[in-house]
């Protein structure tokens, strides 16, 4: 009886035993299905450390996306208003023509809708003007508020005591205006950047500059060489492309006009060619601008312009950014072009200029989100 007992207790044993293994075993087969699914290829193992290594902390938010297309406003206004000075001021500010570009686009897509249609489908648009004239202001002045009913959204209120002084601010400052929802789009494109950018891209500047940029996902096509990265689109039409060069740093004088399109010439001319035999990309001189600007609290070179293809009817906008990277003692250069003959070009120019500030030298660190310069107020759902 005894020894039966313990055939039996021994049999109790070994299922319990098969049993933990077999658990033990597909738990492991889950892991690691886990694992394929979530790390499929270099690729992603890329994304994963740059959004590690790179990512800022965010606030989780139940509001909604907020809706509406990139440059597009809507301007809460009655119909009386909006064709009085005040409004025609606003209108002109808003109706601005695109720099950089052969022919005219306007900075933003407008829409107006009277204030009693202001309701919760309108409330959720990325980016709102509303107007707030009454005498208890003194001043007329800009102010704005985000992330009121929808994430990413930007509502700008213009306060005056009286249309006349809103008038005079919107004469006088529109470019503010236009600014501060430039920079919004701007950071929107950034922050969308920051959680999904070419990882493959990303791996061939580090390796080749030493830099980080974040590049879109849709340029997955490259051009390696010599202190020379290129991606992009390559479908024809509708083509965004980034490059990235450099060059050693003499002096001062490196960041004049002339030294500037000269620098741009000899390396497009080396590393672009166009399509029939001799053909190369080349600057458009006469359509070329450049600023001094401030980028992470260093000096930078600004350049908006047109290029061409030299033996070949190609042609549209870019737009670059110099920076000095001072430990290297060289010149990085950024910049963005679109080709697209026969579509409007703001949206595609616009994402380039975005990627221009995702540069990040060897001595930096985080990219960081534009400033905005306006008093910024709390505008309370419901309440407004």
């Amino acid at each position: 009886m005894k020894k039966k007992l313990f055939v039996l207790h021994i049999r109790r044993c070994f299922v319990t035993a098969l049993c933990l293994l077999s658990l033990i075993c597909t738990s492991c087969q889950h892991r690691a299905a886990e694992k394929e699914d979530s790390d499929p290829g270099v690729g992603q193992q890329l994304v994963k450390k740059s959004q590690v290594t790179k990512k800022k902390k965010k606030t989780i938010s139940l509001l909604p996306q907020a809706s509406g297309s990139p440059y597009e406003m809507l301007v809460i206004m009655g119909e009386e208003q909006w064709e009085r000075p005040m409004g025609r001021a606003l209108f002109n500010v808003l109706d601005t023509d695109l720099p950089g570009v052969a022919q005219p686009e306007r900075q933003f897509r407008i829409s107006r809708i009277d204030p009693s249609s202001y309701g919760n489908l309108y409330k959720v648009f990325r980016n709102i003007i509303k107007v707030d004239i009454q005498n208890i202001y003194s001043v007329a002045k800009f102010k704005f508020a985000r992330d009121v009913y929808a994430r990413g959204q930007m509502i700008m209120t213009l306060q005056a005591p009286d249309e006349a002084s809103m008038e005079k601010l919107l004469t006088e400052n529109g470019d503010q205006l236009l600014d501060f929802f430039n920079k919004a789009e701007l950071n929107r494109e950034i922050n969308f950047l920051e959680d999904k950018h070419n990882p493959i891209a990303e791996e061939h500047v580090k390796k080749i500059f030493g830099c980080e940029v974040w590049v879109p996902v849709e340029l997955n096509k490259y051009k390696l060489g010599k202190d020379f990265f290129w991606a992009g689109t390559n479908k024809g039409s509708k083509d965004m492309n980034f490059v990235m060069y450099t060059y050693p740093y003499t002096d001062p004088n490196t960041f004049t006009l002339d030294y500037y399109m000269h620098k741009r010439d000899s390396v497009m001319k080396k590393n672009i060619p166009g399509g029939p035999e001799g053909s190369y990309m080349t600057t458009q001189h006469e359509f070329v601008d450049v600023m001094d600007a401030t980028v992470k609290g260093e000096y930078a070179q600004k350049a908006r312009g047109l290029w061409r293809v030299e033996g070949d009817r190609m042609g549209g906008p870019f737009v670059a950014q110099s920076r000095v990277d001072v430990a290297n003692n060289r010149v990085v250069v950024v910049e963005g072009f679109v080709y697209a003959p026969e579509s409007l070009k703001r949206n595609l120019i616009r994402k380039l200029e975005a990627v221009l500030y995702t540069l990040s030298l060897p001595n930096e660190q985080n990219v960081e989100d534009f400033t905005y310069g306006l008093e910024e107020i709390t505008i309370v759902p419901g309440e407004d």
